[in-house]
């Protein structure tokens, strides 16, 4: 008897996992991988920030922890905790009670739970969600996955290696009022190239003006720049101007609690009881799809952000993570600069966070993956975080390479 699945066709491998896997089968000594969004060490190992050891420690010897079921939209303090740091402890709409909260499976899943709300309640029937071109590959699939329509506005300008803030401008300008935007707050992956505040005035100005839905997806607050405060700037100032809007929020990075899969959606609206109502939606939704997040760690990181002196420790540790990244920015753009590369390499230094779109072709990725061991992307997105003292003067001897001969 056949298979009722006979006839189905296998998915293709997630680029960035397979990426991983072939960097890890390959037994060249000298090999950089510079392909997964992790943070590592000098010594090129993951790092469990100093300050998640101690909560680790406190809660295994609370005696007061148990493994009952957290409530559908998390753990309590977790997701108070989750709205401050994003919105700031001064947020009117923390105090006039219009933000609101759901504990999600990391960041994918903010991401999904609000694009799933969008798609059943998202007053304006067949809205786009336009994402930046490029973006994060999830963020189409998450979107059309819920029967969102995907489109794209401009975003990295090839040309200046830079924003291209008149493409983006022009196409928040077409697009049709009511459209869901799709906006990263600071070290857009995969570019590194962040608006000024200025240009954040601008977008939000065409955003008002045309009356678009903000979707904010923030996965490296405190982690681009070393601060919180500063990596918050565009979220703040979007609710300071009154807009409503959703924030996905992920401490993968921020926190290096990458298979914990601890998020947050924050929620503005206008009112306490719309937020209750959007709220209690997504409570529904939720419940039909993982009942209740996990514990662990949304545990881990209400330890830290509710208590004053670990906040403090997190905090050097990200300055820690953000400095380390910036100096290998730096030492790469020396590299490239001493071995006189053709082309400017400004943009390195330019752009934030633990990505830079370094400017490389497909074909040269190609010749670095197998000539040099070097394993990137297609559209030459590099991880800073891959980079050390150790391997950098090799990665930029390989660009230095493929750039004169191929």
């Amino acid at each position: 008897m056949a298979s009722v699945f006979e006839n189905l066709a296998a998915a293709p491998v997630d680029v960035i996992f397979a990426l991983t896997a072939a960097y890890k089968a390959d037994p060249n000594p000298s090999k950089v991988n510079l392909g997964v969004g992790a943070y590592r060490t000098e010594e090129g190992k993951p790092w469990v920030l100093p300050v998640v050891h101690k909560a680790d420690h406190i809660m295994v010897d609370d005696e007061n922890l148990d493994h009952e079921y957290l409530p559908i939209l998390g753990l309590e303090p977790f997701r108070q905790a989750s709205v401050k740091l994003i919105l700031g402890a001064g947020s009117k709409a923390i105090a006039e009670g219009r933000a609101g909260a759901a504990q999600c499976i990391s960041g994918t899943g903010a991401v999904y739970t609000g694009a799933h709300f969008l798609s059943k309640h998202y007053p304006i029937k067949g809205a786009a969600c336009y994402i930046s071109k490029p973006t994060w590959a999830n963020h189409r699939a998450i979107f059309e996955g819920v029967g969102i329509p995907v489109l794209e506005y401009p975003y990295w300008d090839a040309a200046t290696k830079g924003l291209d803030l008149k493409g983006m401008l022009a196409s928040m300008e077409d697009a049709p009022r009511g459209s869901i935007f799709l906006l990263h707050p600071c070290a857009h992956n995969p570019t590194g190239v962040d608006p000024t505040p200025d240009q954040w005035k601008q977008i939000a100005d065409v955003m008002e003006a045309k009356g678009h839905f903000t979707f904010f997806d923030t996965a490296y607050q405190g982690f681009a720049s070393g601060s919180l405060d500063k990596d918050a700037y565009s979220v703040r100032y979007f609710v300071e101007r009154g807009f409503e809007m959703f924030i996905a929020q992920s401490f993968s990075k921020n926190f290096g609690l990458y298979s914990e899969r601890a998020g947050n959606l924050t929620i503005v609206a206008k009112t306490p009881a719309i937020k209750a109502t959007i709220e209690s939606q997504i409570a529904k939704a939720q419940r039909a799809v993982i009942s209740n997040p996990p514990a662990y760690g949304s545990r881990v990181v209400s330890l830290v952000l509710n208590d004053e002196k670990l906040y403090g420790e997190w905090e050097s540790n990200l300055s820690s993570m953000a400095n380390r990244i910036i100096s290998m920015r730096q030492a790469l753009f020396d590299e490239l600069t001493k071995l006189g590369t053709p082309g400017t390499w400004n943009h390195i230094v330019d752009q934030i966070g633990m990505f830079s779109f370094t400017g490389l072709s497909t074909p040269q990725a190609k010749v670095l993956k197998e000539k040099y061991h070097v394993y990137l992307t297609d559209n030459g997105r590099i991880s800073m975080a891959g980079l050390n003292t150790k391997n950098v003067q090799y990665f930029a001897q390989a660009v230095d390479d493929v750039v004169r001969n191929y």
